[in-house]
């Protein structure tokens, strides 16, 4: 069941009193490294890859410094965070593309961005976000993906069906800030198992207990 139209404004009224201010929780100092963090956290936690990346931005901090680092020392310095020899190629092949084409700097752009190895809509739409304070789209990572079907703001599980719908219904001005909401509610209350329904202030809205807002 979708939430009525009326029913949206409330929601986010309501979201804000519980997250007003958001942002990333990765670690960064520049748009090249938020680039990379966010290449290491599919599948995988931000707290995971903000244990593994001071060791990997101290010895490769730019662009072309990872573009000359051999894949078995980038493979060893992230190997924890998952699918790790498909991510070292990805960090490898990206900064070299930075390196040739955009003179190591990581465009802000989405259609460029987009062509760099390892980088989806959810990876372009943080790195411009974030960093460069640019909204095209919104991020949808595994908790706004889940809580969005959970509480009827979409009927779609695919990520891009998801962010279509979510950029119908949502003024654009939350767009940034609903991504970051929605993910910091996944991991605090809205579990993928077990989530703590009755601790969560949204309940109301949420067709798994039946309920919606008054």
């Amino acid at each position: 069941m979708l939430l009525k139209k009326d029913e949206i404004p409330v929601l986010i009224k309501d979201l804000k009193k519980l997250y007003p201010k958001t942002k990333t929780a990765l670690h960064y100092d520049s748009a090249f490294q938020l680039l990379c963090a966010v290449i290491l956290s599919a599948q995988c936690t931000d707290a995971r890859v903000n244990m593994v990346t001071p060791k990997l931005f101290e010895k490769y901090p730019d662009a072309k410094a990872m573009s000359q680092a051999s894949l078995p020392d980038i493979e060893k310095l992230i190997k924890s965070t998952g699918f790790y020899h498909a991510k070292a190629k990805s960090l490898s092949e990206t900064s070299k593309i930075l390196i040739e084409q955009y003179g190591g700097e990581v465009p802000a752009d989405m259609q460029k961005l987009l062509k760099l190895r390892g980088v989806a809509r959810k990876t372009a739409n943080v790195v411009l976000q974030d960093f460069y304070g640019i909204t095209e789209g919104i991020v949808i990572d595994t908790h706004v993906k889940r809580l969005s079907y959970r509480i009827g703001l979409t009927r779609n599980t695919d990520p891009v069906k998801v962010e279509r719908d979510l950029t119908k219904i949502l003024d654009k001005k939350y767009w940034h800030w609903i991504s970051h909401a929605l993910i910091w509610h996944g991991r605090g209350i809205c579990h993928a198992r077990g989530p703590k329904c009755d601790q969560c202030p949204l309940s109301a809205y949420c067709p798994k207990n039946g309920l919606r807002a008054k």
